[in-house]
């Protein structure tokens, strides 16, 4: 099948561009609330089912196992088809997956819970692929982080959503020991899922091919993108860092509420679940903060910062007591926020051609959040929840090498920025430089300077 025609981001007019923005940025409010849910059911289930830190660890196995599993087989698809369709196969998985939770609830199986789980992860690893890529290539690479950590940012509203829905109904009275809510939240979230898939069946959203994108980095001089794809180093390393961070995250978002009860403070489960989701709130807020941020700051540069942070602050939370670690484990939490976004936006940059395969590679990253949860949990049960978290700052600490190398790489290249640079609009006022008064500039270049002020649409985030 051949790819669908289409255009790049540059091309679409403002009201085009903003209401695909607005369309692809409701999805990521999608999987917010079920990654938001599924970090209390953890705690939840060892209450229910009788289990250890260790076992309820099955579900972050199941849940980004299968990232690692479907995201390549999603960008192979979406390759071929196009994001629309990607799009809905994503929602189908996903409304299918919380429609079994009713089941799985009803005859008390954690087996179904489970495969339950594995499914939504297969649909959302599907729209993360899906939706990361079209807001990183809806417009200039300028500011793609920024975009992303805006539509990311909708993401983290969900994220405390989730916690709080759970402190209401899943940890008070007679619900605190069975599965009665749970059975009915996931209906609703699958009510969610089908509802979406609906507007987007009626919805028209433009398609934007990896041929579009090649040719608009190429004839401004950008040659990132040439070659085969497992020369892509700026790629392959990002999913290295994407697969240590979302471990690190995760698990750290997996033990917050057996972390807070087993401080010995006074906190109980449902307390820590309230403080939980006041850690996404920090989350949140610092996503949005990063979009102010990114639009001055390098991207590479401001994650090697943050990276730096999320390190100290993790291994300040493994060694404090009480309280200290408490706040530790908030400031972490803002630091947090913006790395996830970056990491996909700079992993992906200029790819052109390989840009959905590249960003299948770095949504397969999310997989790391399988692997660290049953390391921390092994260790959990062995010692203190508190020590166990030395096992995510391991992830912190190989993220803030990979920002680093970046922004060596491009010092190297293109000398030491601090302010984040319009790399395209660079390139093509270097590419004029070399064209006479008396030459003109190819047909393409023309192109590309008239979509210019289309693109200004893309301004709207630093209006934001």
């Amino acid at each position: 099948m051949a790819p669908p025609a289409g255009t790049t981001g540059a091309q679409l007019g403002r009201r085009q561009w903003a209401f695909s923005f607005a369309l692809v940025t409701s999805l990521f409010f999608t999987w917010g609330f079920a990654y938001g849910l599924l970090d209390v059911l953890n705690a939840h289930f060892q209450t229910v089912f009788g289990i250890s830190k260790l076992q309820s660890t099955l579900l972050q196995l199941a849940y980004f196992g299968a990232y690692f599993v479907w995201a390549p087989f999603a960008g192979t698809f979406m390759r071929r088809v196009g994001y629309k369709k990607g799009i809905h196969i994503g929602l189908g998985l996903y409304s299918i997956g919380a429609i079994f939770f009713w089941p799985s609830a009803k005859y008390e199986t954690y087996g179904g819970f489970v495969g339950s789980t594995f499914v939504i992860g297969c649909g959302l690893s599907t729209l993360e692929v899906a939706a990361n890529s079209y807001i990183s290539v809806l417009g200039t690479p300028q500011y793609a982080a920024a975009r992303l950590n805006f539509s990311q940012g909708f993401q983290g509203v969900a994220s405390f959503a989730g916690p709080l829905i759970a402190s209401r109904w899943f940890f008070t009275g007679a619900n605190a020991t069975s599965l009665g809510t749970v059975q009915w939240v996931y209906l609703a979230v699958a009510g969610l899922g089908i509802a979406l898939n609906i507007l987007f069946f009626f919805c028209d959203l433009p398609e934007i091919t990896e041929d579009a994108l090649a040719e608009e980095i190429d004839e401004v001089g950008i040659t990132d993108g040439q070659g085969p794809f497992w020369q892509q180093y700026r790629c392959i390393f990002g999913f290295v860092a994407q697969t240590a961070y979302v471990g690190a995250q995760v698990t750290v978002a997996s033990f917050a509420v057996n972390f807070l009860v087993d401080q010995g403070v006074g906190i109980d489960q449902s307390k820590a679940s309230q403080l939980f989701s006041l850690c996404q709130v920090t989350f949140t807020v610092g996503r949005f903060v990063g979009v102010l941020v990114l639009n001055f700051i390098d991207p590479a540069l401001l994650l090697a910062f943050y990276g730096f942070c999320c390190s100290l602050f993790c291994l300040l939370v493994s060694q404090l007591p009480g309280y200290s670690a408490v706040a530790c484990l908030f400031c972490l939490f803002f630091f947090e926020s913006i790395c996830y976004p970056c990491i996909f936006t700079l992993g992906t940059k200029n790819l052109g051609l390989h840009t959905k395969r590249g960003s299948g590679l770095i949504v397969m990253g999310v997989g790391g959040g399988a692997w660290y949860p049953p390391a921390q949990g092994a260790l959990a049960d062995k010692t203190y929840t508190r020590h166990s978290y030395l096992v995510p700052a391991s992830g912190y600490i190989a993220m803030t090498l990979y920002a680093a190398g970046l922004v060596v790489d491009q010092s190297r290249k293109n000398g030491f920025s601090f302010r984040n640079r319009d790399e395209l609009t660079a390139n093509l006022k270097r590419t004029n430089d070399n064209f006479s008064p008396t030459e003109s500039l190819p047909g393409d270049a023309k192109g590309r300077s008239s979509s210019e002020k289309k693109v200004s649409s893309d301004e709207l985030v630093k209006v934001v």
